[in-house]
């Protein structure tokens, strides 16, 4: 028995443990359950490549047996307010250019930063249609090109 590696295995389990309980984000689950087993293979005197191998592979099982439930956990992806504004009309307000990474456009009086959709400029004050929403940027077409 080699109270060093029990001592490691001990020591990643139980941090493993706490940072799962700190951030409950399912971060560090799998290799806490990694390191109880590989715990206690080092009690039973297991070699240390072993117990290495041990680690790395019930990790990974870990990872490929709970994935679908952790996904199933999180659940679906939640639309935003943002996103509520696809498909909707904005006027552009800043002359929109992708190339020089200019162009603004409002809607319902709050201004965003917007790029064309295929990449063409579109001056201001034309009326564009909102096509999808990335981060804090509008994805939008001249009303024509709908």
């Amino acid at each position: 028995m080699d109270l060093i590696m029990i001592t490691v295995w001990g020591f990643v389990l139980a941090a493993a443990i706490i940072i799962e309980i700190a951030t409950i984000q399912f971060v560090s689950i799998w290799f806490a359950f990694a390191a109880l087993v590989t715990l206690i293979l080092a009690i039973f005197g297991t070699p240390l490549w072993a117990q290495l191998l041990s680690f790395v592979a019930v990790t990974a099982l870990m990872l490929i047996i709970t994935r679908p439930i952790v996904r199933k956990i999180r659940g679906q992806y939640v639309r935003t307010n943002a996103d509520m504004n696809i498909g909707m009309f904005a006027t552009v307000t800043e002359d929109i250019k992708n190339e020089a990474q200019t162009g603004r456009a409002t809607i319902g009086g709050v201004s965003w930063k917007a790029v064309s959709e295929d990449g063409s400029p579109i001056p201001s004050g034309e009326s564009v249609i909102i096509k999808d929403v990335d981060g804090a940027k509008l994805i939008v077409a001249r009303k024509d090109q709908v």
